[in-house]
C-alpha cells in the first residue's frame, strides 16, 4: 500500500507539474531568502581577518574591543556587551608583566598613529645629534630597537616603548592606501598626505628591513617606500608632520622595504617614545608583541599570558585605560587584532543574519504554508475522487508527505543559488560602505543551505499535511461537495491562536508605546510579528469581513463589479490566500522604509535649525589641532569652535540595563562659545556649565538612561574607558547634531584619529563672508550654512541603507509570493471562467470581474499591510524621534502603484490566458 501512495505522488508530480508550480516557486524563494540570511548569520560567527602585519609575530597581546555594564556584586556579564565605537587599548604598563612571564623571549609595545604629513620647501639634513651614531644600514633587519632584539624579558620591558593603534577599515578616519595613486605627483609644501606612524621597536616583530639609511632617533622617522614616493621625500630630507598632538619637524632617517600586501600604507617609523606621544594618550596601547623562548608552543604561551594578566588586573583593579581585559591571540587571531572593527562587524552580520533573518524567515514560512495549503485546497476534486474509489484517510496524508518529499528538496536546492548570489552581493555592498574590514571574506559552507532546503520541507510537510487534514476525513461524498462550494467554517485551533496573536498584537503595541529609544524599537518588531501570525491564522475571517467591506460599492456597480464581490464573499480561503503575502510586502516595507524616513526627516530639520555657523571649515582626513585657534585668529571672524565627532556608550535601564551606542561630539571651546555655532535648544540646565567631568545630552537619551540635571552618568568613552560626567545640560537637538556632547579634552585621547571633523565659525557683524572664506581656505576646505551638510554617524548612513536594503528583499521575496499566489488561483478558476463564457458573458466582463477582484484584493491588503504597518511604527519612531512617523506621499504612493499593478498584473495575463480560444458552447477547457 505504501508503494501505491508513492506511486500516485510520484504520477501526480510527474504527469501534472502545473499543480506543482506554484508551490515550486514558493519554496524556491523561501530558500532564497533564508540561505541568504543563513550565510550572513554564519558569516558573523565565523568572521576572522588573515594576519598581514602581525603575520611574524607568534603572539598578540590587546584589549577585549567590547565594554561590559557590571552588575551589583560589580561581576561583568556578557549579555551587556557591546562593540566599543573606536578602539580599545592596555595599559602600557602591563609591559613589565608580560616580558616577565616565564617563556616569553621579547616583548615590545605596538601604537599605529594616523598623521599627515606634507614636504617642507627646502629639504635640509641637519647636524647628527648626540644620539645618531650612525648606525650603518642594514637589509636583513631595523636596528637600534633593544626592546625588540633583547634577548631577555626584563631589557625588552625597560627598553622598548612601542604603542600603537591600528587603524580600522570599519569606522576611524586613518590612513588610506589610496594615496598611493598620487605617487607619480609628490605634494607641494603645506599639502597633508595621510599616513600610519608605528613605533620603530615594533619592526622586528612586522617584518619590516631597512633598504637606506639607518634607524630613526629623536626627531627622525624612516619611511617606506610608498610613502617616500607620495611625498617625493628621500634619506636627509625633512618633512613637516601633523598628529593630533600637534605639528612635529621630522628628518628622514631611512628607508624600508613597501609593507606586504593587506597592511595599511603608507606608513613610517618613529621612536618608541616619540610614537606614544604623537598618540594622544601616552599611557595606553594597542598591543604587546610577543616572541615565545625557543621551544616554547605560542598556544601554552597564550595559557600562561592570560592567567597572568588575568590575576594582575585582579589585583590592580579595573582602573581607566587598564580596565579592558587582555586577549591573547595567536594563529587566525591576530588577525582580528589588526582589524578593530571586526567587532562591530560581527554584530551587524549576526543581527542581519538573526535579527532580519528571523523576521525573514517566519515570512517564507508564513507565504509557503499559505501556498501549499492553497494548492492542496485546490485539488480537493482530486482526493475527493480518490476517496470515492477507497483510498483511506492514511493514503491520502502519505501521498501529500511523498509529493512534499519529491517537490519541496528540488526548490530548496535551486533556490540556494541565487541565495548565495545575493549573500555575496548583500556582503560586497557592506564592505565597499566600509561596514566590514577590507581582509574580511565571505566563506559559504554547506549548514545554511541544509538549513533551507530542511526548514522548506519541514514547512510544506506540516502545512500539506494540516490542509489535507479535513478532505482526508470527511466521508467521500462530502468532500465531492466541499471539493465543488468552497464551506465557510472558521478552525477550531486556527482561529483561537490567532485571536490569541491579535490580542498580544494590541498589548504588546500598548507596551512599545510607553518604552523610549531602542527599547520602543524592539518591542515594536514584536508587535509587526504577532500581527502577521494574526492575518495568518485569521486570514479567512479577515479576507470575509474585507469581502463584505469593500464589496459594499462594489455591488451597487456594473454586473462585473456585483459578480466579483459575490465571488470574493463566497471563497474566503480562496481571498485570503491572496490577502496575505501583498499583507506582508506592504507591512514590512513600510515599517522599514518610513523608519529610516522618519528618523532622516527628523535629524534633517534638527540639523538645519542647530547648525546656526556662517562658515563650516572641514578636510577629508579631518584637521589638525591648532586649526580652530588659527581660524580664531583670522581677520572677521567672531568665533572658530573645533568638533571632534565620535561615538560612546551610554548605560539605559528602560526595559533592562544595557550600553547603548550615542553619536558624540568633542568640542573644543567653552559650552558658552558652542552657543554662537550651535543652538541644541536647550530644555534644561545650561551649556555654559560644559567643561571636562561634565556632560550635555540629548532629552531622548537622557529619558532612556534615567539621567537628570546634577545626575551622575557613567559613559564608556570611545575606547571603553569609564567616564563619570555630572549632567549639566539636556537639549532637544540631539538627533541632527550629537546626542552626547562634552569638553574635547574628554574625548580626544580616547579616539584614534583626534583631528576635528569640523570648526564652525560665526563671522563678525557686517563682515564679508566671501572674503573671510577666501581667507580661511588655507586651512581646509569652507562651506557656508546652507551648503553644508553636517556629516551623519555612519551607523546612521548604514542603518539607512541596511533597512532600505531589507525592505527590498523582504518586499520583493512578498511580491514575488503574492503574484504567485493570484496567479494560482486565477488559473484554478478555469473551470469557472469558461463556465460564465457559457452561459453569455462576454470575454471583457469576465476580464473586468476578475481585475475587480485584484482591486479588492489588493485594496484589503494594502489596507491591512498599512494599519500594521502604522501600528508599529507609532512607538517605535516616537521613542527614536519624541515624533510620529513621517511617510512621504510619493514613496508611499509608489507603494499602492506597485501593489495595485502588481495584482492586476498578476490576474489579467493568467486570465487571458484561461480565456485564450474559448467561445460561448465551446465547451469546458477546465
Amino acid at each position: 500500500m505504501r508503494a501505491l501512495t508513492n506511486g500516485l505522488a510520484r504520477a501526480a508530480v510527474r504527469f501534472r507539474p502545473a499543480a506543482f508550480v506554484g508551490t515550486f516557486v514558493a519554496l524556491m524563494m523561501a530558500a532564497v531568502i533564508v540561505s541568504a540570511c543563513g550565510i550572513m548569520l554564519e558569516a558573523g560567527i565565523r568572521a576572522g581577518a588573515p594576519a598581514a602585519r602581525y603575520a611574524d609575530t607568534p603572539v598578540v597581546v590587546a584589549a577585549d574591543q567590547r565594554a561590559y555594564l557590571p552588575t551589583r556584586k560589580g561581576v561583568e556579564r556578557e549579555d551587556g556587551a557591546n562593540a566599543v565605537p573606536d578602539r580599545a587599548r592596555l595599559h602600557a604598563a602591563l609591559l613589565t608583566t608580560v616580558a616577565r612571564t616565564p617563556g616569553v623571549a621579547a616583548a615590545v609595545r605596538d601604537v599605529t598613529v594616523p598623521v599627515q604629513a606634507a614636504p617642507t620647501e627646502h629639504p635640509t639634513t641637519p647636524p647628527r645629534t648626540a644620539d645618531s651614531t650612525g648606525t650603518p644600514a642594514s637589509t636583513s633587519g631595523p636596528t637600534g630597537t633593544s626592546a625588540s632584539t633583547a634577548g631577555s624579558p626584563r631589557t625588552s620591558a625597560s627598553t622598548a616603548d612601542s604603542p600603537g593603534t591600528p587603524v580600522s577599515t570599519a569606522g576611524s578616519s586613518g590612513t588610506t592606501a589610496s594615496t598611493a595613486d598620487s605617487a607619480d605627483t609628490p605634494p607641494t609644501a603645506g599639502q597633508r598626505t595621510p599616513l600610519t606612524a608605528h613605533g620603530w621597536g615594533a619592526a622586528p616583530f612586522t617584518g619590516i628591513a631597512l633598504t637606506s639609511g639607518r634607524a630613526p632617533h629623536t626627531g627622525e622617522a624612516v619611511l617606506d617606500a610608498t610613502a617616500a614616493r607620495t611625498l617625493g621625500a628621500g634619506v636627509g630630507d625633512r618633512i613637516a608632520l601633523t598628529t593630533g598632538a600637534g605639528e612635529h619637524g621630522i628628518r628622514i632617517s631611512g628607508i624600508a622595504r613597501a609593507a606586504a600586501p593587506g597592511t595599511a600604507g603608507p606608513e613610517l617609523w618613529v621612536t618608541d617614545a616619540q610614537a606614544l606621544r604623537m598618540s594622544g594618550h601616552p599611557e595606553a596601547v594597542d598591543a604587546f608583541l610577543v616572541r615565545p623562548t625557543t621551544g616554547t608552543d605560542p598556544d601554552r604561551l597564550a595559557d600562561r599570558l592570560e592567567h597572568t594578566l588575568h590575576t594582575a588586573r585582579a589585583r590592580a583593579g579595573a582602573v581607566g585605560a587598564s580596565a579592558a581585559t587582555a586577549e591573547v591571540h595567536t594563529g587566525g587571531g591576530r588577525g582580528d587584532v589588526e582589524q578593530p572593527g571586526l567587532a562591530e562587524a560581527r554584530e551587524m552580520l549576526i543581527a542581519i543574519g538573526a535579527s532580519f533573518g528571523g523576521v525573514a524567515t517566519m515570512t517564507a514560512v508564513f507565504t509557503v504554508a499559505g501556498t501549499v495549503a492553497l494548492s492542496v485546497g485546490q485539488r480537493g476534486r482530486e482526493f475527493a475522487l480518490l476517496r470515492a474509489i477507497g483510498a483511506t484517510p492514511r493514503q491520502i496524508r502519505r501521498s501529500i508527505a511523498t509529493e512534499a518529499l519529491l517537490v519541496a528538496p528540488v526548490a530548496g536546492a535551486i533556490g540556494c543559488l541565487p541565495g548565495t548570489a545575493l549573500a555575496r552581493w548583500w556582503f560586497g555592498q557592506l564592505k565597499d560602505r566600509g561596514a566590514i574590514p577590507e581582509p574580511v571574506a565571505l566563506e559559504v559552507s554547506w549548514i545554511p543551505m541544509v538549513s533551507a532546503i530542511g526548514a522548506g520541507v519541514l514547512t510544506a510537510l506540516l502545512a500539506g499535511l494540516a490542509a489535507a487534514r479535513r478532505p482526508a476525513r470527511i466521508r467521500p461524498g462530502q468532500a465531492l461537495g466541499e471539493a465543488a462550494v468552497e464551506r465557510f467554517r472558521p478552525g477550531v485551533v486556527r482561529t483561537p491562536l490567532g485571536l490569541a496573536a491579535l490580542v498580544g498584537g494590541i498589548v504588546l503595541a500598548k507596551v512599545a508605546a510607553e518604552e523610549s529609544g531602542e527599547d520602543a524599537a524592539n518591542v515594536a518588531l514584536g508587535v509587526v510579528m504577532l500581527f502577521m501570525l494574526a492575518v495568518s491564522l485569521l486570514g479567512p475571517l479577515i479576507a470575509r469581513f474585507c469581502a463584505w467591506l469593500l464589496g459594499l460599492p462594489l455591488r451597487a456597480g456594473p454586473a462585473p463589479a456585483h459578480l466579483a464581490s459575490a465571488n470574493a464573499r463566497t471563497n474566503a480561503r480562496r481571498l485570503a490566500s491572496a490577502i496575505t503575502p501583498i499583507v506582508l510586502a506592504m507591512a514590512f516595507a513600510s515599517t522599514l522604509v518610513f523608519l529610516h524616513t522618519s528618523q532622516d526627516h527628523v535629524a534633517a530639520a534638527e540639523r538645519r535649525a542647530g547648525i546656526t555657523a556662517d562658515q563650516i571649515l572641514s578636510a577629508p582626513d579631518g584637521l589638525p589641532a591648532g586649526t580652530a585657534r588659527q581660524a580664531a585668529a583670522t581677520p572677521g571672524v567672531a568665533e572658530a569652535v573645533g568638533v571632534l565627532r565620535t561615538g560612546v556608550l551610554v548605560p539605559v535601564h528602560s526595559g533592562g540595563s544595557r550600553l547603548q551606542i550615542a553619536s558624540a561630539q568633542g568640542v573644543g571651546a567653552s559650552g558658552e562659545a558652542l552657543t554662537a555655532v550651535q543652538d541644541l535648544q536647550v530644555l534644561e540646565g545650561r551649556l555654559a556649565r560644559l567643561r571636562p567631568g561634565t556632560v550635555a545630552l540629548d532629552t531622548r537619551l537622557a529619558e532612556s538612561a534615567k539621567a537628570g540635571i546634577g545626575d551622575r552618568l557613567e559613559l564608556r568613552l570611545p575606547d571603553g574607558t569609564r567616564h563619570r560626567a555630572t549632567v549639566v545640560a539636556l537639549y532637544g537637538r540631539g538627533l541632527g547634531v550629537a546626542q552626547v556632547t562634552l569638553s574635547r579634552s574628554v574625548l580626544a585621547g580616547h579616539v584614534t584619529t583626534p583631528f576635528d571633523n569640523d570648526v564652525l565659525i560665526r563671522t563678525e557683524p557686517g563682515a564679508d563672508r566671501a572674503a573671510v572664506a577666501d581667507r580661511l581656505a588655507a586651512l581646509g576646505e569652507v562651506a557656508d550654512r546652507d551648503g553644508y551638510q553636517a556629516a551623519r554617524d555612519q551607523d546612521q548612513e548604514l542603518n539607512a541603507w541596511a533597512n532600505i536594503t531589507m525592505a527590498a528583499v523582504l518586499g520583493g521575496f512578498a511580491a514575488v509570493a503574492a503574484a504567485n499566489t493570484l496567479v494560482m488561483t486565477v488559473l484554478d478558476r478555469r473551470r469557472e471562467l469558461n463556465t460564465l463564457r457559457l452561459v453569455g458573458t462576454t470575454k471583457r466582463q469576465v476580464l473586468t470581474m476578475v481585475r475587480w477582484e485584484a482591486l479588492l484584493v489588493t485594496v484589503a491588503g494594502i489596507g491591512i499591510g498599512t494599519t500594521i504597518a502604522l501600528v508599529t511604527l507609532n512607538p517605535m519612531v516616537r521613542g527614536i524621534t519624541g515624533q510620529g512617523p513621517y511617510v512621504p506621499i510619493p514613496v508611499y504612493a509608489s507603494f499602492v502603484g506597485a501593489t495595485v499593478a502588481l495584482g492586476l498584473a498578476a490576474t489579467a495575463l493568467p486570465a487571458r490566458a484561461a480565456l485564450r480560444g474559448t467561445a460561448p458552447g465551446s465547451g469546458s477547457r477546465g
